[in-house]
């Protein structure tokens, strides 16, 4: 009783009775009040059944239950959203409930009592929520949503094939399922050229993360409110348009057309093949009138929000809600924008992230006529598979825009570290015999997907599926220290393309919004020459492959099992090269540690979500020095250079060939 481990047994096989035999041989000792009407009537023959074959059981403490009347609004069948206010709302109810059980004795007591009687999405995320944020479950993590929810990701005609090969055949001789990659369109759309880009379950399982760890709404305030969160959430989504830019010109795609005009036809269409609705090529938005989800917007809001906040933008300051002025800075804008209970004054300023993102799933039926649920681009935890989704944040990141491009640019004071100069730079990928030369292939990975199988034989059943990977590089870096002392620096790698759409040569100010940030770690700098090696593995923002998808032994785990799972996926660490070779630059900056440190711990949980790094070791702008533009006279990369920068031609080469992984 009370070992905080057994909450993880309840993101097994979600929409099974909670009765029924979780992980391996573990079953819930459950007080037959538990019990939902349908099973209460033969209580004895359901609960002896299953608990006379447990290895283990796990007694569940008979405790008065909170009022759980709210988050049960949600059918159990229905499509959950934290983008749909009325679903946010049921969301706040149930993690403030999960929170407030005194022990975890008495939380798994709530779980197991709600699990039978909720919404799965809604449970899931609620109760992730309230691990990931409880002092007493803190360093467990949870599991990785697709082992739960597999019909959130997979192809829905490869269950037919999973179901037939763990009821026929035992397990230790069960094969991996393949799923194909190539099932939402044809290569005759050019869009799904990015397949493995957007389609990726890393990728896609990252965004999902950054919102169970920064959830929009609590009681307790501390789980919302975070250092840095509104900056957090602007960095996140330009470093994924930097990333899906960079891929799009790799595969001669134009970058994203932001979603400027609201009232113009969506021309990409999607057809993710799952749960969620399609879109057709040219939909055109429209109000959406949604009753039964309490839902009535008119696209007039999301214009006059959008006004509002470009007119702050321009007047340097928002209203609070006594109209209090504000000053306004990169985290209050993120707030605003994003608009959780951090932003400052959400009737003036309104909800402009999630509308957007409901405005666009709703688009095939938005008044509900054809009793369609949203598109996966309503659901945060597939909404980057589908094209609209980058053009809306590209609308998004131009606001941002618009505040950077205020700020004045950084002189070459703010930029330089005094007596530091780096001389060289040189990057070597395994098995490439030239430097500078980087190396991507597709790789299959296996992910046991018995976690999800509802109703279906106990065992392993492992799904097989097709992603990018690169050959691993190792970076060498030679720094000059002219001091006499032993210093400290910070060392900050990023990589952007080098040619634009026309093979043009970028000017800086274009550049700077490409270069995805590689890695960012401290260093001793001896007086004299340092040479400093770095591997790509090392990555202060990644998570390997093999964590991402592992399946930790549910009944116990380490501290370790999964709490970093929300890092950006390693296997996507730099952009899929072509046959020709991509053509990128590769930047280097070393500034002052010892004046950037911050001995803190900048936020509770930060690790979970890679912004440890991201945060931990300096005060200044997440992607400095890129993030402003460009100080006069400096029009390209090389005039933009301090003796502390340095910049090397990189060339990443795609071969086409697959290699099979873990």
């Amino acid at each position: 009783m009370g070992d905080k481990y057994n909450l993880l047994l309840l993101f097994d096989r979600p929409h099974e009775p909670v009765f029924m035999e979780k992980g391996r041989g573990v079953v819930f000792d459950v007080p037959k009040k538990f019990l939902t009407d349908r099973y209460r009537v033969i209580d004895n023959e359901v609960l002896d059944r299953f608990s006379e074959r447990a290895e283990s059981l796990v007694n569940v403490r008979d405790i008065s239950m909170p009022d759980l009347s709210l988050p049960s609004k949600l059918s159990r069948k229905a499509h959950f959203s934290l983008c749909v206010p009325a679903h946010r709302i049921m969301a706040v109810r149930l993690i403030d409930t999960f929170m407030s059980a005194p022990t975890v004795a008495e939380l798994q007591s709530v779980a197991v009592y709600g699990h039978d009687r909720l919404n799965p999405y809604l449970f899931n995320y609620a109760l992730s929520v309230a691990i990931l944020h409880r002092k007493d479950t803190k360093g467990m993590g949870v599991p990785s949503l697709i082992q739960s929810f597999p019909n959130k990701f997979v192809d829905r005609q490869i269950f037919r094939h999973l179901r037939e090969e763990c009821t026929i055949v035992p397990e230790g001789s069960r094969m991996a399922i393949l799923i194909p990659h190539d099932y939402t369109a044809s290569e005759d759309e050019p869009e799904h050229r990015l397949w493995y880009f957007r389609e990726d379950f890393g990728v896609n399982l990252y965004h999902w993360h950054r919102y169970l760890m920064y959830p929009f709404e609590a009681s307790e305030r501390s789980v919302v409110y975070k250092a840095r969160r509104g900056e957090l959430f602007y960095y996140m989504y330009q470093q994924i348009l930097a990333r899906y830019n960079v891929e799009r010109l790799g595969n001669n795609l134009k970058r994203v057309e932001p979603l400027m005009d609201l009232r113009e036809y969506i021309k990409e269409g999607y057809f993710p093949k799952m749960e969620s609705a399609p879109r057709f090529d040219n939909t055109k938005l429209s109000d959406v009138r949604r009753h039964q989800d309490q839902l009535i917007m008119d696209i007039e809001d999301l214009e006059q929000w959008s006004e509002r906040i470009k007119e702050a933008i321009t007047k340097g300051f928002v209203l609070d809600e006594s109209e209090k002025h504000i000053p306004l800075n990169i985290d209050e804008l993120g707030n605003i924008i994003e608009s959780s209970m951090a932003s400052p004054n959400r009737n003036l300023y309104g909800d402009l992230h999630n509308m957007g993102h409901l405005f666009i799933a709703y688009a095939h039926d938005p008044s509900h006529r054809h009793l369609e649920s949203f598109g996966v681009v309503g659901d945060l935890a597939t909404a980057m598979r589908d094209p609209a989704f980058y053009r809306w944040h590209a609308y998004l990141d131009s606001i941002f825009q618009q505040h950077k491009a205020q700020l004045l640019p950084y002189i070459v004071a703010e930029l330089r570290y005094e007596g530091f100069s780096l001389t060289s730079v040189e990057v070597t990928a395994e098995d490439v015999r030239e430097p500078n030369i980087l190396q991507t292939f597709w790789q299959e990975s296996d992910i046991d997907l018995s976690r999800g199988m509802d109703f279906a034989p106990r065992g392993n059943i492992f799904a097989r599926f097709k992603h990018l990977q690169h050959a691993p590089f190792t970076y060498t870096i030679k720094v000059t220290n002219e001091s006499t002392t032993k210093r400290f620096g910070l060392v900050r790698i990023f990589l952007g393309p080098k040619f634009d759409e026309q093979d043009q040569t970028m000017t800086f100010n274009e550049q700077r919004l490409l270069m995805i940030e590689l890695d960012k770690f401290v260093v001793a700098l001896q007086p004299d020459e340092n040479v400093i090696r770095r591997r790509s593995t090392e990555s202060s923002l990644t998570i390997p492959v093999e964590r991402t998808f592992r399946d930790p032994a549910v009944a116990r785990v380490s501290n370790e099992t999964m709490q970093h799972a929300c890092g950006w996926p390693h296997h996507m660490l730099i952009p899929k090269g072509s046959t020709n070779g991509l053509q990128c630059e590769l930047v280097v900056m070393v500034t002052n540690y010892e004046q950037e440190s911050v001995e803190e711990e900048p936020i509770s949980g930060a690790d979970s979500c890679g912004n440890h790094h991201l945060l931990q070791y300096d005060q200044r702008a997440l992607g400095y020095p890129f993030d402003r533009q460009s100080r006069l006279g400096a029009e390209r990369l090389a005039d933009f250079l301090t003796p502390n920068m340095i910049v090397a031609d990189v060339v990443i080469r795609h071969v086409d060939r697959t290699e099979h992984c873990c």
